[in-house]
């Protein structure tokens, strides 16, 4: 059996530049998504802004069938 160094280098080279690249386009990928994401919506409020929070309304235990499936679909619950 004879083995070729020229070959298993070519195809070491071919492995160590794959994962170079590879590392290069997810660090690229990553940076755009953070450069491109919106605000983190939990973050604390700057100045004179405020934080408000919407509670869900009650769920309607006790209506018709309509309010019920009107409230399954609103809400998904």
């Amino acid at each position: 059996m004879v083995l070729s160094i020229r070959k298993w280098a070519s195809k070491l080279f071919f492995i160590v530049v794959f994962t170079v690249v590879l590392l290069v386009v997810t660090g690229g990928y990553r940076f755009l998504i953070d450069a491109i994401s919106p605000v983190h919506p939990y973050r604390e409020p700057r100045g004179e802004a405020l934080k408000v929070f919407v509670t869900d309304p009650k769920s309607p235990e006790g209506g018709h069938l309509a309010d019920r499936l009107r409230w399954f679909y609103w809400y998904g619950e």
